[in-house]
């Protein structure tokens, strides 16, 4: 089943501002809340595709490339993975935001107190791509070293927090008494605190491992755009959840196709006589090499455009193009046999230009290749 546009999802425009986005994502997770709906499972899918709607449209890096690409720009677990977050991630990540509406939040997790659950650190790596595998498509296998729980680790309860995460002052104002809550300062909120642990562990209980992680990159990514693998990042200590991998796409230089959006530009230098007499040239493309026919009497600056060769749009419109621009390479040296023949040919009514209506100017040329 397609995904449904997030703003949509939201029911606001796609000018909304951040104000009018954390607004509505609050109107609509309080009305499909769980609390609100026990064991609807169509309203606990629509509080989760509000969730994951938020957690695009609230992160300006995000929504830019939402706005740019779509959903395919959070393939391969950008945003939610798909709505790989469960109900505990939600609320650890958003809880604040429901503020009092539903007292304690959902099944302890929430801003209205409890336990919370920490989120490993996040692994920024760059994957460099060719322009073949930019246009197929491809899965990366990379090496990284990730923080995990060390074996033998255990944990206890926080006995300043008595596992809540969070810590209760009552202090004597002229209002009167007031009470406040904040995370625990000595088990960071979690409710946990190291039980024992191996020497080789750091203070929080996690040695650092090489792990392999395949990546699925999909067809038609740009140079910076940035994916997403959900939980391969650094774990968290206790019960928290693992951090993300954050893969930056890099692409390389192609040594004979240039990159402009989806469509792909080559540079064909024909000789004179082939020009004069017409040939057929072998080229390279993406998807291996083809072969192309230049027409007798081309002219130097003329565009084949060989359509649908080019890269697969992120968003699933199609391919761009090929463009092939010929170029009539004129010779710097001639022997005295040739020259004599060119001499000759000065004043030869078919080496006279006569441009036609159909042979286009420089500008022209231009237009056609953004039409």
């Amino acid at each position: 089943m397609a995904k449904r546009d997030y703003y949509e999802v939201l029911g606001v425009s796609k000018g909304a501002s951040a104000s009018e986005i954390k607004k509505a994502y609050r109107k609509k997770a309080i009305e499909f809340h769980p609390d609100k709906n026990p064991d609807d499972k169509e309203a606990e899918a629509k509080f989760k595709e509000a969730a994951e709607a938020y957690e695009v449209l609230s992160d300006a890096d995000k929504k830019a490339r939402y706005d740019q690409f779509g959903h395919q720009a959070f393939e391969n677990g950008g945003g939610f993975g798909g709505g790989g977050m469960n109900m505990e991630d939600i609320f650890s990540q958003f809880g604040d935001i429901f503020g009092g509406a539903f007292g304690g939040g959902f099944s302890g997790f929430g801003g209205g107190g409890g336990q919370r659950r920490v989120k490993g650190s996040n692994l920024r790596i760059r994957v460099k791509l060719t322009l073949e595998e930019i246009a197929n498509g491809v899965e990366k296998k990379i090496k990284v070293k990730r923080k995990v729980k060390a074996p033998g680790t255990t944990y206890k309860t926080c006995s300043t927090c008595n596992g809540t995460g969070q810590v209760t002052r009552i202090a004597n104002t002229i209002l009167g008494r007031m009470q406040t809550s904040s995370p625990c300062n000595v088990c960071g909120g979690t409710g946990e605190i190291i039980d024992k642990k191996p020497a080789d562990a750091d203070a929080q209980g996690l040695k650092v491992t090489e792990e392999t992680v395949s990546i699925k990159i999909p067809a038609g990514v740009v140079d910076g755009m940035q994916l997403k693998v959900s939980g391969k990042g650094n774990e968290a200590p206790g019960n928290g959840i693992s951090g993300d991998i954050l893969v930056v796409i890099e692409e390389e230089v192609h040594d004979k196709l240039q990159r402009e959006g989806d469509n792909l530009h080559y540079d064909l230098y024909v000789s004179y006589p082939d020009a004069v007499l017409g040939t057929s040239k072998e080229i390279d493309t993406v998807t291996g090499k083809v072969r192309i026919k230049v027409e007798a009497g081309v002219q130097s600056g003329k565009i084949l455009r060989l359509r649908g060769k080019g890269i697969p749009s992120i968003n699933g419109y199609g391919k761009g193009d090929l463009l092939v621009h010929v170029n009539v390479w004129t010779p710097k040296t001639l022997s005295k046999q040739q020259r004599e023949f060119f001499e000759n040919m000065r004043e030869d009514e078919h080496f006279e230009p006569k441009p036609e209506s159909s042979d286009k100017s420089f500008f022209e040329k231009v237009k056609d290749m953004f039409s």
